[in-house]
């Protein structure tokens, strides 16, 4: 006989792993409603177009794509910028701005399984529209914070890196380098603190070896972990450009300085993301530890709804992976267990107890109380013994003499005491007794 499993990289959450799940995203979802953010939801099949507008030809080796049955080339999304992109780029100009969007959905992407990354995961996704200046970043780096400090990782847990593709176009083009070789480079930043100067082989390959004082240049760019070392670095290459972003490095800097998140954001040039459609600050949480990959990831990228075919729209935004996420909870001790105890079990006498017992027990349910009991009859001890192991606090007894009398008896299951009720007055009883 066969036997089935889930596909490789496809997670499948029993009762206790889903508690767990929507308990992490309940609480994101209430903090971006404390920000003010809006909640979206969008098709999980797109036009495989969509995402090679935004990416390149290159990312169908990750995409779980097919022809349907219409004959469109298809997706399964991998991702929601391109798609948030287009829905927002749809309706622009009938939204007020700025347009603060929030989203929890699920993503497909064919690559290699490691740790905190599978082909099947879930996504907290923030954006920003139709606001350019800095204020965007700080707001969303400050949700990003308190998506974190929600669950009670602090300072000591994690900390935000923060970069400047911006910057680093312009620092390259004061050097020298054309716009195809300072995109180059960035791969090769992108790389560096994983492979070294092997990351810019790739460079080397197409360009030739790049002129090692500009290389000097770079890495010592690289290096930089303050304002003050930017400040020091750029204020003598005379550079207009370069000294406006260093503009909006300070009131990035001190907006974030305001909200109180310095002891989160530390300056680190290392960061300028991979995908090549952001467009200014970047940004990436990690563990304090370094144990795990990111946890989050984000950036500005204001060319992307005008790629889309909309009218342009500047836009920030960043992501938080539930993978990565849940590891770093479960590490750190603050994944609670998610019991999904009873309020109420009934424990009911026999099948002449059986309709006033399922009278009461919906009048329960309907005033919001969970509720459980026994589908078959059972002895009283074997239901007693459910009722505990259920981690419920109150046992309602449904008994022949109980009835008789016109009452139900409520035990409290921790320090066993009874009391009895009359049978129209369970509902305000039983809350009573909760409520005590």
């Amino acid at each position: 006989m066969a036997t089935f499993q889930s596909l490789p990289g496809f997670r499948e959450f029993y009762p206790d792993a889903l508690a767990r799940r929507n308990f992490i995203f309940r609480v994101w979802r209430q903090t971006a409603n404390i920000y003010g953010f809006s909640e979206y939801d969008a098709p999980v099949l797109e036009p495989l177009d969509l995402y090679k507008a935004k990416s390149g030809d290159e990312i169908e080796a990750q995409l779980f794509s097919f022809t349907d049955k219409g004959g469109r080339e298809v997706a399964l999304r991998p991702e929601m910028t391109p798609t948030v992109g287009r829905m927002v780029g749809a309706k622009a100009n009938a939204l007020k701005r700025p347009i603060k969007w929030f989203s929890i959905a699920e993503f497909y992407r064919y690559e290699r399984m490691q740790k905190g990354r599978g082909r099947c995961f879930n996504q907290f996704n923030a954006d920003i529209f139709g606001e350019a200046g800095t204020e965007a970043e700080i707001e969303l780096i400050a949700l990003l914070a308190q998506c974190l400090n929600a669950f009670g990782l602090t300072e000591e847990d994690f900390y935000v890196r923060l970069s400047d593709r911006n910057l680093w176009f312009y620092y390259l083009g004061a050097l020298g380098l054309d716009e195809t070789r300072i995109r180059a480079v960035l791969v090769a930043v992108d790389r560096y603190e994983k492979y070294g100067d092997d990351a810019f082989k790739a460079y080397n390959e197409e360009f030739g070896a790049l002129d090692e004082s500009i290389k000097a240049k770079v890495l010592a760019f690289l290096q930089i972990k303050s304002l003050s070392a930017l400040e020091e670095t750029l204020g003598g290459l005379g550079d207009d450009q370069l000294t406006e972003r260093l503009a909006d490095w300070r009131k990035l800097l001190g907006g974030i300085e305001a909200m109180g998140l310095t002891k989160y954001v530390e300056v680190d040039l290392g960061v300028v993301r991979g995908l090549a459609y952001y467009t200014g600050f970047v940004f990436e949480a990690f563990d304090r530890k370094g144990e795990l990959r990111a946890i989050a990831g984000g950036g500005r990228y204001d060319h992307l709804v005008e790629k889309l075919g909309s009218p342009a729209l500047p836009a920030v935004g960043f992501a938080i992976g539930d993978m990565t996420f849940a590891l770093l909870l479960e590490q750190r001790g603050l994944m609670p267990d998610m019991v999904q105890a009873s309020d109420v079990y009934c424990v009911i006498g026999g099948a002449e107890e059986r309709p006033a017992a399922f009278a009461g027990i919906q009048s329960l349910r309907a005033a919001g109380f969970r509720v459980d009991y026994p589908m078959k009859e059972v002895a009283f001890g074997k239901q007693f013994k459910a009722a505990n192991e259920s981690g419920a606090k109150l046992a309602l007894i449904y008994g022949g003499d109980e009835l008789a009398k016109g009452v139900v008896k409520i035990r409290d299951l921790a320090d066993r005491s009874e009391r009895e009720v009359p049978l129209d007055d369970i509902v305000p009883a039983v809350r009573d007794t909760l409520q005590a």
